[in-house]
């Protein structure tokens, strides 16, 4: 019988960069996350609809949408407001994190990442998912 921890969480990334986007799904990939991603704020709401994320993470530098305006999306949308959203950016002062924070995002990482610190966020967001309190 499985339990919730045998589960593969789900992922989704949002990055228009498609190597940072391959970085970061093949990451997630190996630590066994099941991961979609997409490259356009556009397509991520419907993307995560369908495929109910544990996680997201988006950048904030987005072409047609930005980062800010999806998780304000995200947050506005019964069904999505729960999702744990990770911001990963190269926006790195005080006032960029006090403002993605502000916009609704649980976490924030500044690029170029730190591998070890980018999974452990991730697996402490993924908990928060899986605690509704």
């Amino acid at each position: 019988m499985m339990d919730a921890a045998d589960v593969a969480k789900r992922v989704l990334v949002v990055e228009d960069n498609e190597l940072n986007l391959k970085l970061f799904c093949d990451l997630l990939r190996a630590h066994r996350f099941l991961v979609e991603g997409v490259r356009d704020g556009r397509d991520a709401v419907a993307r995560a609809l369908a495929f109910r994320p544990d996680l997201v993470i988006t950048d904030i530098q987005l072409p047609h949408l930005t980062g800010y305006e999806l998780i304000a999306q995200f947050r506005a949308d019964s069904a999505l407001r729960a999702i744990p959203i990770m911001a990963v950016t190269a926006y790195a002062g005080r006032e960029d994190e006090d403002r993605i924070r502000a916009a609704g995002a649980n976490a924030y990482v500044s690029k170029p990442i730190a591998l070890a610190a980018f999974m452990a966020q991730v697996h402490a967001l993924v908990s928060l998912a899986d605690d509704p309190a």
